[in-house]
């Protein structure tokens, strides 16, 4: 079933609202078929929010970015070298493509990659960074960089 817990305006608001990492622990990019799961405030503490990294275990290449809300609400969700989606209104979308609640329906209508937030969709790790911006992480939690993304 779709999620419809958030109307649009309060979707839209926990999107471009800034988000904080929640401490100065460091996190490990994560390897190959590993997901690492890391917390984020808003600047007055009422919001949480979850920054998901996942790569693909047999195509490096492949992995998902997502920023959650309330814990289980999907705000924007990043899919690289994966398969294409196909929408509720039956039109493709390429991958890579970026996913974004829709009142209704939750994380269900994909969308292509804005161009000119993402500055390189072929590189994971400018990638994530572009994907923090585009959430508004205004101080990002500190990621360790692998030697091969």
């Amino acid at each position: 079933m779709a999620d419809s817990s958030l109307t649009q305006s309060e979707a839209d608001a926990l999107v471009a609202m800034d988000k904080h990492r929640v401490d100065a622990q460091r996190w490990d990019y994560p390897d190959k078929g590993d997901k690492v799961t890391i917390p984020l405030v808003s600047t007055d503490r009422r919001e949480r929010f979850l920054l998901d990294l996942r790569r693909h275990r047999i195509d490096f290449k492949k992995g998902t970015y997502q920023n959650r809300a309330r814990q289980s609400v999907v705000l924007a969700r990043l899919d690289f070298g994966g398969r294409p989606h196909r929408n509720p209104d039956d039109r493709r979308i390429e991958s890579p493509h970026l996913h974004l609640y829709r009142e209704g329906f939750g994380d269900k209508w994909a969308f292509p990659v804005p161009n000119n937030e993402f500055l390189d969709i072929t590189d994971a790790w400018q990638t994530l960074q572009d994907f923090m911006k585009f959430c508004n992480v205004v101080d990002p939690p500190l990621i360790q960089q692998r030697l091969f993304i």
